[in-house]
């Protein structure tokens, strides 16, 4: 229990799938885990299973809505105290429509909130010398391109799957981009597997059923985040799956990790 005694790990979308599994296995080794989650109501009883089951009494609620910007400025100046490790955690598939700021739903929540979170707590990340993990996908090998526009006009296509292989790839991009731009604080981002969790939820009946048969447990899906979140020895602005490092997509030059980051800021500066 003392393992991670005196570490503090904020998770997004902590209240289910991958993100609770990921709270549960900090929790069980002592960290102290902060949930950042659009739903007090919901999150609650999570915190008090993870109390019960983990014996770590050190867990709390942040309030985030990452579909809107102003949540996520708000979320951030409330988290008033030291942060040794933030899991970008949180993340939509299937669905469709935009943001309350007008941005492609799958982009808006998976990584431009994210991207401002992140930016707004980098304060609290330098002092403690601490990294920021981005739970990516292996969907962000499928884009041959970002269409700037596009991300700036409601969902597309009929799935909403092109559209967040997209913001996975943005999520690497950002990890890499981050790490480049600043000393102090180690990223990356991470493939957890094709996991049976809430992301799909609004993927239509029956497609959702047939996938999740392929699917892997939450509790496996959480390995490659706790081990980016622990491990000594992390790369920086390396693409993991498995726990081990794997080549990220081509797509993913630094050029365009740029023009995300000149564009990201531009958007939430506004």
């Amino acid at each position: 229990m003392s393992e991670l005694s005196g570490t503090t790990f904020l998770i997004t979308g902590a209240n289910t799938g991958i993100g609770r599994a990921t709270a549960v296995e900090l929790a069980e080794r002592g960290g102290r885990v902060v949930l950042a989650c659009r739903s007090e109501e919901k999150t609650r009883p999570v915190i008090d299973d993870i109390v019960r089951t983990t014996g770590d009494t050190d867990v709390e609620f942040l309030p985030l809505d990452l579909a809107d910007l102003e949540s996520v400025r708000a979320a951030a100046a409330a988290f008033d105290e030291p942060l040794h490790v933030l899991v970008n955690n949180a993340g939509v598939a299937g669905q469709r429509g935009q943001t309350k700021q007008g941005f492609e739903l799958a982009f808006g929540i998976n990584h431009l909130g994210h991207f401002l979170f992140t930016n707004l707590l980098l304060d609290r990340l330098l002092e403690t010398k601490g990294r920021v993990i981005n739970v990516s996908s292996d969907s962000h090998y499928s884009p041959k391109a970002i269409d700037w526009d596009g991300l700036q006009r409601p969902t597309k296509s009929v799935t909403g799957l092109p559209e967040y292989g997209v913001s996975k790839l943005c999520n690497v991009l950002h990890a890499q981009e981050l790490a480049r731009r600043v000393d102090g604080v180690t990223t990356a981002s991470l493939h957890p597997g094709v996991i049976a969790s809430d992301v799909w939820r609004r993927v239509p009946f029956p497609v959702r059923s047939i996938m999740k048969l392929f699917m892997k447990s939450t509790t496996d899906g959480a390995r490659t985040s706790v081990h980016c979140a622990t491990t000594p020895d992390l790369a920086n602005g390396a693409f993991y799956t498995n726990e081990r490092e794997k080549a990220p997509s081509k797509v993913a030059t630094p050029d365009l990790a740029a023009e995300l980051w000149r564009r990201s800021e531009a958007w939430v500066a506004a």
